[in-house]
Order: structure tokens, then sequence, then C-alpha cells
């Protein structure tokens, strides 16, 4: 049923649970688990501007080494969980627009999403990748809520 099950994660709190989803459905499905993770290169930029550019300097580094050590996590716990066939990635951009350019080019079947439950007022005002590739993915996306403290 699926032969590619997608994970992008930001590696908070929030995709905790996705993991183990993502993990027993490529182990249940024999898939391919692919590990996503995006430097936000907007956010980065927006920060890196010239009264900023000192106290920023490195930051997109420090983003790229996070993500990999991030995927490269999640990738050992599949791995050990069974999963044979792992495929990490970190990539640069926006997170919602490099994560379904990521699905199309990939021909995922199934995307794995954690998402951390928040107030209606709290998503309006800073919005969702969650939320965004849901409403714009054309292919199925799984999204696993974790209560958060507010």
């Amino acid at each position: 049923m699926y032969d590619r099950i997608l994970l992008p994660t930001d590696g908070s709190e929030g995709v905790s649970r996705a993991i183990d989803h993502a993990i027993d459905a490529a182990e249940r499905y024999d898939a391919e688990l692919h590990v996503l993770y995006v430097v936000d290169a907007p956010a980065v930029n927006a920060y890196s501007g010239d009264e900023f550019v000192h106290e920023f300097e490195g930051m997109e580094q420090t983003l790229e080494d996070e993500g990999i050590d991030a995927v490269g996590e999640i990738a050992a716990r599949a791995e050990d969980a069974g999963v044979d066939d792992v495929v990490t990635e970190v990539v640069h951009g926006t997170p919602y627009e490099q994560i379904l350019r990521y699905i199309d080019e990939h021909d995922v079947d199934l995307t794995v999403m954690g998402t951390k439950e928040r107030s209606g007022d709290y998503r309006r005002m800073l919005g969702s990748v969650t939320e965004r590739v849901s409403r714009l993915s054309s292919r199925p996306v799984s999204i696993i809520k974790t209560a958060v403290e507010e």
C-alpha cells in the first residue's frame, strides 16, 4: 500500500509521537522511510539583517547541524526497529514548500507529520507547517498530535 513514507522533522517535542507512527508504518508496509529536516531559510534571513549579522552569524550552520543530528537519530531508531531502507536529507528553504516539493520529487505515498496541540488563537497567530502541508498536498498526510503545556 505504501512504498515510500516521509517523516518531516524539526527536532521538536511535537514530532516525537509521529516518529513512532512513521517507523511503525514503514516496518508494517516494508516501505522506505524518508526523514527530512528543513532549515528555515526565510527565518534565518529575517534575523540576519545588517543590524543583527554579528549576533546571528553561524545560525544557519547551527540549524543545519541540528537537522543532521535529528535525522540521524531518527534513522538509527528506525534501523533498530527493523526498517531496512531509511533515506535522510537536510534541505534549506521555506519548510512547507520544501516538504511539498520533496513529496512530489520522491513520489511519497504517505507523509506522517507531528504537531503540537495548541489553542486556536496560538495557531491562527503563528500558522502551522503541518496544516499547510495537509491542505496543499495531493497525497495522504497523517497528522499525529502531541499535547503540550500552555
